[in-house]
C-alpha cells in the first residue's frame, strides 16, 4: 500500500508498506513514519494519505482513508501550509482563514447536502526532520467529493450552452441563500471552487476565505481582509470595503460568464469604459442576459440584493431559455420590479454578435462554398436557372446557420476542405471547366465576398456616426 507523508518539503514523500495491503493490519497497527523524513503518516491515528490532490496559496489536500470507519471511507484531509515568505501578520492571517474554514464546515456542512461535512480538525506537533525544533502541522477532514470541479470540466470540452450555465446558476444560488441566511459570505465564487460529482450534483467549496458578518455593527456586511480571486471579485472587495451577499452574487455572474464563454475574466471586462463586453460572445435569452448584468453592476446597492431575488427573477422571466432572442430587452425594466424606483439600472448598449474577424471569415466561406455548389449543381443539372435557385437556397441555409451559431470556427473550414475535395477530385463534379478553374472561381469568390462585406461594413459604421 502507498502511504503519503505529508511534511510540505520531504524530498520522497511516497512510502509503500505491503504489510498495509491486509486491512486487519491496516486498522489496527499504531503508527507508521515516513522513511525519508520520519514525519507520522497515519494522521491522528486514523487518516491514511493516499496521495496528493493538490496545492494553494495557504495548503495542500490530500485524498485520505478513515481506517475507523467500516469500510474506510475516502476523505479529503486539508493541511495548512503557508509559503514560507509571509510575515507573521501574514501568516497568522492564513491560519484564521484554516480555523475559519474548519468552522464554518462545523457550523453548516451537515445541514446542507451541496457543502461537504466535516469530520475531523486537529493539529499535530512533531520534531523536524532538519533541526531541533518542533514543527506544528494543522488538519482539517472533510467530505471527498468524487468528480470535477467546473474549471476543470471546462478545459477539455466547448462552452457551456445556456441550459448548462442556467443549471449551475440555480443550484449555486440555492447554496449562497442558505450560506447567506446562516450570516456568512463566501467572497470567492469561481469555477475551480464548484465541484460536480459522478452523479451530476454540484457542491460549493472551499470556505476558507468566509467573512462572519452576523455580529457586523453596520449590519449584512463586513470588511474586507484583501482574499479574493482577482477578475471574480467586486469593486467593494478589492479596495478592502465592505462585502455584502451582492459581492457573492457578482462572482457567480462573472463564473458564469466564464463558463458560457470559456474566457478569462480579463478578456470580458473593458477597463477603458468600466464595463463588461461579454454579449458579444454568447447568443441568450435576454432576460437571463439582463439579470447577469445586474448582478456585475460596479455599486453594490444597484446589484440583487439577495439570492432569494435573484432566483425569482429567473422564475419570472416570461421566455423560456431555449429561445434566443436580440439584445433589446432593458435591464432598467428588470430592475422596477425587484427593487425601488430609486435605483434605476441603464442597460448597456447593444453589441455587434460577430466580431468583425468572424463576420470576414463568414463571409469568406460563404463565398468559397457558394462558388463550388454552384459548380457542382450547373455540372449536375445543366440549367442556370435551377442551379442558381438551388444554389441560393443552399448558401442561405449555411449562412443562417453560421448566424445561429451551429457551424462555426473549425465547423467552417472543414465543411469547406471537404466540399472542395470532393468537387475538386471527382469530374463529373465539374464537367464544364477544369481542376485550375475550380481553384481560381472558388478562391476568387471568397475574395470577392470579403470584400462586399468589408464595404457594406464601412459604410454601416459611417451611417452610425453621421445619424
Amino acid at each position: 500500500m502507498e502511504v503519503y507523508c505529508t511534511r510540505p518539503r520531504c524530498p520522497r514523500p511516497k512510502n509503500y508498506f505491503t504489510d498495509l495491503d491486509d486491512n486487519i493490519t491496516l486498522k489496527t497497527i499504531q503508527q507508521k513514519y515516513c522513511t525519508t523524513c520520519g514525519m507520522p503518516l497515519l494522521l491522528d491515528g486514523r487518516y491514511v494519505p493516499l496521495k496528493l490532490l493538490g496545492r494553494g496559496g495557504f495548503g495542500a489536500a490530500f485524498l485520505a482513508r478513515d481506517r475507523r470507519i467500516p469500510g474506510m471511507r475516502q476523505c479529503v484531509v486539508k493541511q495548512f501550509q503557508p509559503a514560507g515568505n509571509l510575515t507573521s501578520i501574514q501568516l497568522q492571517l492564513a491560519q484564521q482563514l484554516f480555523e475559519r474554514e474548519a468552522d464554518v464546515l462545523a457550523q453548516i456542512g451537515n445541514q446542507n447536502e451541496q457543502i461537504p461535512d466535516l469530520f475531523a480538525y486537529f493539529e499535530i506537533t512533531v520534531k523536524s526532520w532538519q533541526s531541533e525544533q518542533p514543527e506544528q502541522f494543522f488538519y482539517l477532514v472533510q467530505e471527498f467529493i468524487d468528480g470535477q470541479n467546473l474549471e476543470e470540466e471546462l478545459a477539455p470540452r466547448g462552452t457551456f450552452t445556456e441550459e448548462e450555465a442556467l443549471e449551475v446558476l440555480r443550484e449555486i444560488l440555492k447554496v449562497l441563500k442558505f450560506v447567506h441566511n446562516q450570516g456568512i459570505i463566501h467572497r470567492d465564487i469561481k469555477p475551480s471552487n464548484i465541484m460536480r460529482d459522478r452523479l451530476g450534483k454540484l457542491y460549493l467549496l472551499d470556505f476558507g476565505a468566509v467573512k462572519q458578518v452576523t455580529n457586523a455593527p453596520t449590519g449584512f456586511g463586513g470588511s474586507s481582509t484583501g482574499i479574493y480571486s482577482m477578475g471574480f471579485a467586486p469593486p467593494e472587495q478589492m479596495s478592502g470595503g465592505q462585502v455584502y451577499p451582492s459581492t457573492d452574487l457578482y462572482a457567480l455572474a462573472v463564473t458564469i460568464l466564464t463558463l458560457l464563454t470559456k474566457k478569462e475574466a480579463i478578456q470580458l471586462f473593458d477597463g477603458y469604459s468600466n464595463q463588461w463586453q461579454w454579449r458579444m460572445h454568447v447568443s441568450i435569452n435576454s432576460g437571463l442576459a439582463d439579470i447577469l448584468d445586474r448582478m456585475l453592476l460596479p455599486a453594490a446597492n444597484q446589484r440583487f440584493q439577495s439570492a432569494q431575488e435573484v432566483i425569482s427573477a429567473l422564475d419570472s422571466l416570461s421566455i423560456p431559455p431555449t429561445q434566443l432572442h436580440p439584445h433589446k430587452a432593458s435591464v432598467a425594466k428588470l430592475s422596477s420590479q425587484t427593487q425601488p424606483p430609486q435605483a434605476p439600472i441603464v442597460p448597456p448598449p447593444a453589441k455587434p454578435a460577430f466580431s468583425t474577424i468572424e463576420l470576414l471569415g463568414g463571409a469568406a466561406f460563404s463565398g468559397f462554398e457558394g462558388a463550388l455548389i454552384a459548380i457542382a449543381l450547373l455540372s449536375l443539372l445543366k440549367s442556370p436557372i435551377i442551379t442558381l435557385t438551388v444554389s441560393a437556397v443552399i448558401l442561405g441555409m449555411l449562412i443562417f446557420a453560421q448566424t445561429r451559431r451551429w457551424i462555426e470556427k473549425l465547423d467552417l473550414l472543414i465543411i469547406a476542405v471537404i466540399t472542395f475535395a470532393l468537387i475538386y477530385f471527382v469530374p463529373f463534379l465539374h464537367a464544364f471547366i477544369s481542376s485550375g478553374q475550380v481553384i481560381i472561381l472558388s478562391v476568387a469568390a471568397g475574395l470577392i465576398a470579403i470584400a462586399v462585406t468589408a464595404i457594406f461594413r464601412l459604410i454601416y459604421k459611417l451611417l452610425s456616426l453621421i445619424f
